[in-house]
């Protein structure tokens, strides 16, 4: 167990164990839950580029099938 001391900033430092152990650095995405007294940090996970690359190109096929659904093509696309 460790303390920490809030900042006027209302920032708390996270220990250097606790951040190696949890392998977070500068950039980490944390969600906050509080009940009562208590704080939760829960780290969210970070997509790498692949993953972000399979979801983007996925959705990129559904927004397709949607627009030809609706009888847009691709020079319907590229008209201004």
């Amino acid at each position: 167990m460790d303390l920490t001391k809030m900042s006027s900033r209302g920032q708390i430092v996270i220990p250097q164990n606790i951040r190696e152990q949890l392998h977070v650095s500068e950039g980490t995405v944390f969600t906050i839950i509080s009940n009562n007294d208590t704080i939760i940090l829960k780290k969210l996970p970070t997509p790498s580029k692949e993953e972000l690359f399979k979801e983007l190109t996925k959705m990129a096929k559904e927004g397709k099938k949607r627009l030809q659904a609706k009888g847009f093509t691709e020079a319907d696309l590229r008209a201004k």
